[in-house]
């Protein structure tokens, strides 16, 4: 969706505040759901992969990323839509995620995928695209999720409903 940002550079601020609303739940939805579905599996599972020795190190340093990016998008709210200023904002995001998810590539999700068994990693995802559909539904709607589902194998909540 940067890209579609991007596209849009010169549109009217209604068409980017659309965009860029989407794209930012998306991404606070997106981290939302490692942090509560697979980091604590990766914790279980992992052993470390990449620059990182332990699952420990890598999720820690995954929460110290969604951190960066939530703070970047803090940034691009405070300003105005499609000004200089707003784009500014709107590149620290991209830049934070972008090295966020090269990061993941290399460590979490290496070391996940080397760990974890095909049927685990699909029941896992298909948790992943039901808690992201149901919490996107949430986040547009300025209500926050409660606990009401788990997912499969896991024994921590997993937030679903408005």
């Amino acid at each position: 969706m940067f890209a579609t940002l991007d596209d849009l550079h010169e549109s009217e601020a209604d068409a980017l505040s659309a965009v860029w609303g989407r794209l930012r739940v998306f991404l606070e939805v997106y981290a939302e759901a490692e942090e509560r579905l697979f980091y604590p599996e990766l914790l279980r599972l992992g052993t470390g992969a990449g620059s990182k020795d332990s699952p420990e190190a890598e999720t820690d340093d995954a929460i110290h990323d969604h951190n960066e990016i939530r703070d970047a998008i803090g940034l691009v709210d405070a300003e105005e839509v499609g000004t200089g200023s707003w784009w500014k904002a709107v590149a620290k995001v991209r830049e934070a995620n972008s090295d966020h998810m090269g990061e993941e590539e290399r460590e979490s999700l290496a070391d996940f995928r080397c760990h974890a068994d095909l049927d685990l990693r699909h029941s896992f995802g298909l948790s992943f695209v039901v808690f992201e559909a149901q919490h996107a539904r949430c986040e547009r709607s300025g209500h926050r999720p409660v606990p009401v589902h788990r997912a499969p194998g896991r024994s921590s909540d997993v937030r679903s409903g408005c």
